[in-house]
């Protein structure tokens, strides 16, 4: 090797390192900021609105408005739960079961099927971007035990409740209860939080305000679940209400 192209790749190694460890403190001081302080948007928030501008649409606004968990129905938190991650009061962030039930599912079947718990969904949502790749997973999984050992179990719901994505362009609960029926986030009924729930495998895909039957059925699916976690005792139980 030259001596030219050495210095090059010493040159790139460097700048290569110096974004690695950029890019590393930023996520370390977001887990530590947003542990207390409202989080005005995410990451695929960022993505979803610079691919519009790209595409030259410039009348989409992917917009959240933030809200505590004291002003969301508990309906929602329960919903979410029911439909997503059962066990999300005491896992440490990843459903080990569940992992194993995805892969087995996986090999034998042409569809993929996830097994991200909440605590992984926020950790994908708030720093990451959106697709399947090894190094994202990776990066999700040390995400993902930042914010189990930084953040309480209320403030992982609280930030996922109010950076998911429930539409094109409609993220978070507030948005989503005003967007589809008209009232706050703190007034929906568990068949509403429910109907919110049931779209969260794909949002832009399942519309909540026009359902299919398909996510009419899964809605209904949710609220038994929900009946039979034990209801608003069951966040009580985990102190998450």
């Amino acid at each position: 090797m030259k001596k030219s192209q050495a210095k090059l790749f010493q040159r790139l190694k460097f700048w290569f390192f110096r974004v690695v460890v950029g890019v590393a403190g930023l996520w370390i001081a977001g887990i530590a900021i947003f542990a207390v302080l409202p989080v005005p948007f995410s990451a695929v928030m960022v993505e979803r609105q610079l691919s519009a501008w790209l595409q030259g649409d410039f009348a989409y606004v992917a917009h959240s408005d933030w809200v505590a968990m004291d002003d969301i129905s508990p309906w929602m938190p329960l919903a979410v739960m029911a439909a997503e991650d059962q066990k999300f009061p005491t896992h440490w962030g990843f459903d080990m079961d569940a992992i194993a039930s995805a892969m087995d599912h996986n090999e034998r079947s042409g569809r993929i099927r996830g097994a991200s718990t909440l605590s992984q969904q926020t950790a994908k949502n708030m720093f990451l971007w959106d697709g399947r790749s090894w190094v994202r997973k990776g990066l999700e999984a040390g995400l993902t035990l930042g914010i189990e050992v930084v953040w309480t179990k209320r403030r992982i719901l609280t930030v996922y409740l109010n950076v998911a994505e429930f539409g094109d362009g409609v993220f978070g609960v507030e948005e989503a209860a005003q967007r589809y029926f008209h009232k706050p986030a703190r007034k929906l009924t568990q068949s509403e939080a429910a109907l919110l729930a049931a779209v969260l495998p794909s949002p832009l895909r399942f519309k909540a305000g026009a359902p299919s039957g398909y996510v009419r059925q899964r809605q209904q699916w949710i609220i038994r679940q929900m009946n039979q976690l034990g209801g608003e005792g069951f966040l009580r139980e985990h102190k998450l209400n």
